[in-house]
């Protein structure tokens, strides 16, 4: 039988999702050594993709298949007893027919975390990456406005990916911000049919430096010619945040926000 999770954590002291050479702590590895604790057997836990060491998620989705009599929904809490604390399954439940979380996901929402101060604010430097300078609004969202739709994202795709091709839609980026009394928080909002080895990371540091001055013809430069040296550094991961994942099928009975 297969089953699907609704999984969440913070990436800060995980080597990536991916299973990786013995010492290296993963979120996949801990996934799994919960699950052959629970089911007596071992248990390949599957994604619906891979996050980079220090990338944190609040709603990844995952597939384990196991021959068990406990209750599908109950695989969650009982889940949870073998694993750490910056790791958790949230909802558990039979997996519908034919699922197969990583080829059946159809859209995928990452977020970035950016935020403005003088100093850095220690309760958000875990999720977020303080920046200088106030960064115009304006800009960085007609420079948003530019990657919306299906291009070659090549010039946003680190070296050492595997992608077969670099062609991807994205279907919306949304910037968005609040200021507290200490800070301003900048939030850039991505969601596609699937993203290059640090995209979004790419994307966001391109953003930024739009939004701080950078001429906008750089950016169109790079999305017809694919040179990754036109575009802004990648920012690091601790700011990123794989959000949500959508499917055709309704996941836990009722489709996930």
């Amino acid at each position: 039988m297969r089953y699907v999770l609704l999984v969440g954590y913070d990436g800060t002291l995980f080597s990536g999702w991916q299973r990786q050479k013995k010492g290296e702590r993963t979120v996949q590895g801990e996934l799994e050594r919960a699950a052959s604790e629970l089911f007596g057997a071992p248990t390949r836990v599957a994604a619906s993709g891979r996050t980079d060491a220090g990338v944190h998620a609040l709603g990844q989705v995952c597939h384990l298949d196991a021959e068990t009599s406990l209750p599908p929904e109950k695989l969650s809490v009982l889940l949870n007893a073998f694993l750490p604390p910056d790791l958790r399954v949230y909802k558990s439940g039979i997996a519908p027919a034919g699922f197969d979380c990583t080829r059946g996901a159809k859209r995928k929402t990452y977020c970035y975390r950016l935020y403005a101060s003088e100093s850095e604010i220690p309760v958000l430097e875990r999720y977020a990456v303080r920046i200088k300078g106030v960064p115009c609004l304006d800009s960085m969202r007609a420079a948003a406005d530019m990657v919306v739709g299906e291009h070659d994202f090549k010039a946003f795709c680190a070296a050492g990916s595997s992608a077969k091709t670099t062609v991807r839609t994205v279907y919306a980026v949304e910037i968005a911000t609040r200021t507290e009394n200490l800070y301003t928080m900048y939030e850039i909002r991505v969601t596609g049919n699937g993203f290059l080895y640090n995209m979004v990371r790419i994307l966001a540091g391109e953003l930024l430096a739009v939004g701080l001055g950078k001429d906008m013809k750089q950016l169109a430069l790079a999305l017809t010619s694919g040179e990754r040296s036109l575009l802004a550094k990648t920012l690091p991961a601790k700011g990123l945040m794989l959000e949500n994942v959508e499917y055709d099928a309704p996941l836990f009975g009722a489709q996930e926000e």
